[in-house]
């Protein structure tokens, strides 16, 4: 099953974006999940989790500026990316922590400007 990650577009840099991704209720309710991204050139990389329980953590390079959530009863889990930079251009995905590779899906496309 794919997961999809929503709410990418272009936004000037210091703005902010909030992503989604929805996943069924036998995958997220078990699985922590995490946010990845990959820039042109680039491997794809970790930037967020967070646990069954709530439990966060932050790549240091985004620590401070995205907060990542999650809604159980929706299955839903959620990036607030604020105060966004050039270097924060990316395709994001959402997928559990450690991903499986089966969940990619086509990531949804962040683009900040200078």
């Amino acid at each position: 099953v794919q997961l999809q990650a929503s709410g990418g577009g272009l936004v000037q840099a210091g703005g902010s974006l909030r992503l989604s991704c929805a996943a069924s209720g036998r995958i997220f309710s078990i699985n922590t999940m995490g946010w990845y991204r990959q820039a042109p050139g680039k491997q794809r990389e970790l930037v967020a989790l967070i646990t069954t329980d709530g439990s966060t953590s932050y790549a240091d390079s985004v620590k401070g500026r995205f907060t990542i959530s999650r809604d159980n009863a929706k299955n839903t889990q959620f990036l607030q990316m604020n105060s966004l930079k050039p270097e924060d251009t990316a395709v994001y995905y959402c997928n559990t922590a450690p991903p499986i590779n089966s969940h990619w899906g086509q990531g949804t496309l962040v683009t900040v400007s200078s």
